[in-house]
Protein backbone atom coordinates (compact mmCIF):
# COMPACT_ATOMS: atom_id res chain seq x y z
CA UNK A 1 0.00 0.00 0.00
CA UNK A 2 1.14 3.61 -0.51
CA UNK A 3 2.37 5.37 2.52
CA UNK A 4 1.56 8.48 0.93
CA UNK A 5 -1.91 7.28 0.84
CA UNK A 6 -1.92 6.15 4.29
CA UNK A 7 -0.45 9.26 5.37
CA UNK A 8 -3.57 11.14 3.72
CA UNK A 9 -5.79 8.92 5.43
CA UNK A 10 -4.67 8.96 8.59
CA UNK A 11 -4.83 12.85 8.19
CA UNK A 12 -8.35 12.21 7.02
CA UNK A 13 -9.49 9.92 9.80
CA UNK A 14 -8.41 12.64 12.80
CA UNK A 15 -10.19 15.55 11.16
CA UNK A 16 -13.52 13.64 10.46
CA UNK A 17 -13.73 12.39 13.99
CA UNK A 18 -12.82 15.87 14.65
CA UNK A 19 -15.23 17.21 12.97
CA UNK A 20 -17.66 14.98 14.35
CA UNK A 21 -17.01 16.77 18.05
CA UNK A 22 -17.72 19.96 16.92
CA UNK A 23 -21.22 19.47 15.25
CA UNK A 24 -22.32 17.86 18.15
CA UNK A 25 -20.80 20.97 20.34
CA UNK A 26 -22.19 22.97 17.64
CA UNK A 27 -25.81 21.80 17.86
CA UNK A 28 -25.30 22.18 21.65
CA UNK A 29 -24.49 26.10 21.82
CA UNK A 30 -26.43 29.94 20.35
CA UNK A 31 -25.15 32.93 19.56
CA UNK A 32 -21.05 33.82 18.69
CA UNK A 33 -20.17 30.38 20.20
CA UNK A 34 -21.81 28.60 17.84
CA UNK A 35 -20.90 30.69 14.42
CA UNK A 36 -17.30 30.55 15.80
CA UNK A 37 -17.55 26.40 16.20
CA UNK A 38 -19.65 26.75 13.26
CA UNK A 39 -16.20 28.56 11.22
CA UNK A 40 -14.24 26.18 12.34
CA UNK A 41 -16.32 23.21 11.02
CA UNK A 42 -16.44 24.95 7.44
CA UNK A 43 -12.92 25.31 7.87
CA UNK A 44 -12.25 21.76 8.61
CA UNK A 45 -14.75 20.38 6.23
CA UNK A 46 -12.31 22.29 3.45
CA UNK A 47 -9.04 20.60 4.59
CA UNK A 48 -11.07 17.26 4.30
CA UNK A 49 -12.05 17.82 0.80
CA UNK A 50 -8.37 18.95 -0.11
CA UNK A 51 -7.26 15.44 1.54
CA UNK A 52 -9.87 13.54 -0.82
CA UNK A 53 -8.43 15.29 -3.72
CA UNK A 54 -4.57 14.64 -2.51
CA UNK A 55 -5.64 10.82 -1.71
CA UNK A 56 -7.64 10.45 -4.99
CA UNK A 57 -4.94 11.61 -7.45
CA UNK A 58 -2.30 9.57 -5.22
CA UNK A 59 -4.67 6.40 -5.77
CA UNK A 60 -5.00 6.92 -9.71
CA UNK A 61 -1.44 6.77 -9.99
CA UNK A 62 -0.84 2.94 -8.67
CA UNK A 63 -0.98 0.15 -10.29
CA UNK A 64 -4.89 -1.48 -11.22
CA UNK A 65 -5.02 -3.79 -8.51
CA UNK A 66 -4.28 -1.53 -5.59
CA UNK A 67 -6.07 1.34 -7.60
CA UNK A 68 -9.65 -0.49 -7.21
CA UNK A 69 -8.91 -0.83 -3.42
CA UNK A 70 -8.34 2.35 -2.43
CA UNK A 71 -10.52 4.13 -4.82
CA UNK A 72 -13.17 2.35 -2.79
CA UNK A 73 -12.20 3.00 0.30
CA UNK A 74 -12.49 6.88 -0.75
CA UNK A 75 -15.62 6.69 -1.98
CA UNK A 76 -16.33 5.70 1.54
CA UNK A 77 -14.80 8.81 2.89
CA UNK A 78 -16.30 11.19 0.51
CA UNK A 79 -20.06 9.59 1.63
CA UNK A 80 -18.50 10.40 5.02
CA UNK A 81 -17.75 13.82 4.37
CA UNK A 82 -21.46 14.08 3.16
CA UNK A 83 -22.87 13.31 6.34
CA UNK A 84 -20.60 15.41 8.29
CA UNK A 85 -21.58 18.76 5.20
CA UNK A 86 -25.64 17.29 5.65
CA UNK A 87 -25.39 17.43 9.32
CA UNK A 88 -23.43 21.07 9.43
CA UNK A 89 -26.75 22.27 7.02
CA UNK A 90 -28.70 21.03 9.57
CA UNK A 91 -27.02 23.16 12.65
CA UNK A 92 -26.83 26.19 10.30
CA UNK A 93 -30.48 26.08 9.34
CA UNK A 94 -31.95 25.87 13.21
CA UNK A 95 -33.13 29.19 14.55
CA UNK A 96 -31.87 30.45 17.90
CA UNK A 97 -34.61 29.31 19.58
CA UNK A 98 -32.83 26.27 20.02
CA UNK A 99 -34.21 24.00 17.24
CA UNK A 100 -30.71 22.26 17.20
CA UNK A 101 -31.26 20.68 20.66
CA UNK A 102 -34.85 19.17 19.60
CA UNK A 103 -33.63 17.79 16.52
CA UNK A 104 -30.56 16.22 18.26
CA UNK A 105 -32.86 14.47 20.49
CA UNK A 106 -34.97 13.15 16.97
CA UNK A 107 -34.47 9.82 16.54
CA UNK A 108 -33.44 10.40 13.27
CA UNK A 109 -30.77 12.31 14.04
CA UNK A 110 -29.79 10.11 16.78
CA UNK A 111 -29.64 7.32 13.90
CA UNK A 112 -27.88 9.62 11.34
CA UNK A 113 -24.85 9.81 13.79
CA UNK A 114 -24.72 6.49 15.23
CA UNK A 115 -24.56 5.66 11.30
CA UNK A 116 -22.07 8.15 10.98
CA UNK A 117 -19.87 6.66 14.00
CA UNK A 118 -20.48 3.04 12.60
CA UNK A 119 -18.94 4.13 8.99
CA UNK A 120 -15.62 5.77 10.37
CA UNK A 121 -15.08 2.72 12.63
CA UNK A 122 -15.89 0.64 9.76
CA UNK A 123 -13.21 2.54 7.99
CA UNK A 124 -11.13 2.59 10.70
CA UNK A 125 -10.99 -1.04 10.89
CA UNK A 126 -10.52 -1.46 7.06
CA UNK A 127 -8.01 1.10 6.98
CA UNK A 128 -6.21 -1.43 9.71
CA UNK A 129 -6.44 -4.74 8.18
CA UNK A 130 -5.16 -2.70 4.81
CA UNK A 131 -2.11 -1.40 7.02
CA UNK A 132 -1.75 -5.55 8.55
CA UNK A 133 -1.83 -6.61 4.79
CA UNK A 134 0.96 -3.93 3.79
CA UNK A 135 3.48 -5.45 6.17
CA UNK A 136 2.52 -8.92 5.31
CA UNK A 137 3.20 -8.05 1.39
CA UNK A 138 6.66 -6.23 3.13
CA UNK A 139 7.23 -9.40 4.89
CA UNK A 140 6.79 -11.26 2.11
CA UNK A 141 9.15 -9.52 -0.24
CA UNK A 142 12.29 -9.07 2.42
CA UNK A 143 11.91 -12.57 2.85
CA UNK A 144 11.83 -12.90 -0.94
CA UNK A 145 14.79 -10.72 -1.47
CA UNK A 146 16.30 -13.04 1.40
CA UNK A 147 15.67 -16.11 -0.54
CA UNK A 148 17.01 -14.53 -3.82
CA UNK A 149 20.82 -13.16 -2.00
CA UNK A 150 20.40 -17.01 -0.77
CA UNK A 151 19.75 -18.40 -4.47
CA UNK A 152 22.35 -16.31 -6.12
CA UNK A 153 25.11 -17.24 -3.08
CA UNK A 154 24.73 -21.17 -3.76
CA UNK A 155 25.24 -20.39 -7.18
CA UNK A 156 28.02 -18.55 -6.35
CA UNK A 157 29.32 -21.42 -4.53
CA UNK A 158 28.79 -24.29 -7.17
CA UNK A 159 30.21 -22.42 -10.08
CA UNK A 160 33.07 -22.18 -7.37
CA UNK A 161 32.84 -26.30 -6.86
CA UNK A 162 32.59 -26.56 -10.78
CA UNK A 163 35.58 -24.75 -11.45
CA UNK A 164 37.48 -26.87 -8.64
CA UNK A 165 36.32 -29.93 -10.12
CA UNK A 166 37.14 -28.84 -13.68
CA UNK A 167 40.73 -28.29 -12.40
CA UNK A 168 41.31 -31.43 -10.46
CA UNK A 169 39.82 -33.21 -13.48
CA UNK A 170 42.73 -31.39 -16.02
CA UNK A 171 45.19 -32.26 -13.37
CA UNK A 172 44.37 -35.75 -13.20
CA UNK A 173 44.14 -36.04 -16.91
CA UNK A 174 47.52 -34.42 -17.09
CA UNK A 175 48.95 -37.02 -14.33
CA UNK A 176 47.58 -39.99 -16.70
CA UNK A 177 49.42 -38.38 -19.69
CA UNK A 178 52.33 -39.03 -17.67
CA UNK A 179 51.87 -42.49 -16.74
CA UNK A 180 51.12 -43.28 -19.94
CA UNK A 181 54.36 -41.69 -21.19
CA UNK A 182 56.14 -43.43 -17.97
CA UNK A 183 55.10 -46.95 -19.12
CA UNK A 184 55.77 -46.35 -22.92
CA UNK A 185 59.01 -45.32 -21.91
CA UNK A 186 59.05 -48.72 -19.31
CA UNK A 187 58.06 -50.75 -22.29
CA UNK A 188 60.94 -49.70 -24.63
CA UNK A 189 63.31 -49.93 -21.69
CA UNK A 190 62.51 -53.08 -20.93
CA UNK A 191 62.61 -54.47 -25.01
CA UNK A 192 66.12 -52.92 -25.29
CA UNK A 193 67.47 -54.77 -21.96
CA UNK A 194 65.97 -57.73 -23.54
CA UNK A 195 67.96 -57.43 -26.89
CA UNK A 196 71.02 -56.46 -24.99
CA UNK A 197 70.94 -59.46 -23.24
CA UNK A 198 70.51 -61.81 -26.18
CA UNK A 199 73.23 -59.81 -27.73
CA UNK A 200 75.27 -60.17 -24.60
CA UNK A 201 74.43 -63.98 -24.53
CA UNK A 202 75.46 -64.45 -28.24
CA UNK A 203 79.15 -63.00 -27.68
CA UNK A 204 79.69 -65.05 -25.12
CA UNK A 205 78.56 -67.94 -27.20
CA UNK A 206 80.76 -66.52 -30.03
CA UNK A 207 83.43 -66.26 -27.22
CA UNK A 208 83.44 -69.34 -25.47
CA UNK A 209 83.25 -71.32 -29.81
CA UNK A 210 86.25 -69.49 -30.41
CA UNK A 211 88.08 -70.79 -27.07
CA UNK A 212 87.15 -73.84 -27.65
CA UNK A 213 88.68 -73.55 -31.65
CA UNK A 214 91.97 -71.98 -30.12
CA UNK A 215 92.21 -74.75 -27.49
CA UNK A 216 91.62 -77.32 -29.98
CA UNK A 217 93.90 -76.16 -32.61
CA UNK A 218 96.64 -75.98 -29.94
CA UNK A 219 96.22 -79.54 -28.88
CA UNK A 220 96.16 -80.67 -32.05
CA UNK A 221 99.31 -79.52 -33.16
Amino acid sequence: MSQVFEGYERQYCEISANLSKKCTSASLLDGEQKKQKVSEVKSGIDDAEALIRKMDLEARSLQPSLKATLLAKLREYKSDLNNIKTELKRITSTNANQVSRDELLESGMSDTLMASADQRGRLLMSTDRLNQSGERIKEGRRTMLETEELGVSILQDLHQQRQSLLHAHNTLHGVDDNIGKSKRILTAMSRRMSRNKWIIGGVIVVLVLAIILILYFKLSH
